[in-house]
């Protein structure tokens, strides 16, 4: 009796496990308080860093506070996502499953964000936004492939972040 066989085919298939739609990060609409707020703190570090005479720096905060507001005021596009097989794609950029490391939730902007770790230094992680009817559907896919991380220790520089934010809001809740 002859041994039955996989086709190639059949065995290399790549299957798509997941896919969705949603903005390609998180964002919320700030107030005016949010712009005076900022620009206000500029000036303050502007002045400190006219007096000490490090006009270079001064370039590059009023480059960080011009991209601040562009991200603040402009709303993301839709991305397309999608889990197969194979790894994972963020609209044309696909990533192999041996290049990611694990998984994660988390809050961002009052939205919950899905990070995925990855193996290289560059990009690190994928901060992926869904809707919150797919997060079980998106963490069953997942499953198999990457390890789930209930909790993520925070490091130094989210600590400060979170300090910064609760003890000096730029705009009233």
């Amino acid at each position: 009796m002859p041994e039955h066989h996989a086709k190639p085919h059949e065995i290399n298939d790549v299957k798509t496990l997941y896919e969705w739609q949603s903005p390609g990060r998180p964002f919320k609409k700030r107030g005016r308080q949010f712009y005076l707020t900022s620009v206000l703190i500029a000036l303050f570090v502007e002045a400190i860093l006219f007096l000490f005479s490090q006009y270079l720096l001064m370039v590059v905060v009023v480059a960080l506070v011009f991209v601040a507001f562009a991200l603040s005021y402009v709303p993301p596009k839709n991305f397309y996502y999608k889990i197969s097989t194979e790894g994972i794609m963020v609209e044309d950029r696909f990533f192999l499953w041996k290049e990611l490391y694990d998984f994660y939730y988390k809050k961002s902007e009052n939205l919950e964000t899905l990070h995925i770790r990855t193996e290289a230094f560059i990009p690190g992680e994928l901060i992926l936004t869904f809707h919150e009817s797919d997060k079980e559907k998106i963490k069953h896919a997942l499953i198999p492939y990457l390890s789930f991380r209930e909790y993520i220790r925070p490091t130094f520089v989210d600590k400060a972040a979170d300090w910064l934010s609760r003890n000096f809001p730029l705009e009233n809740k």
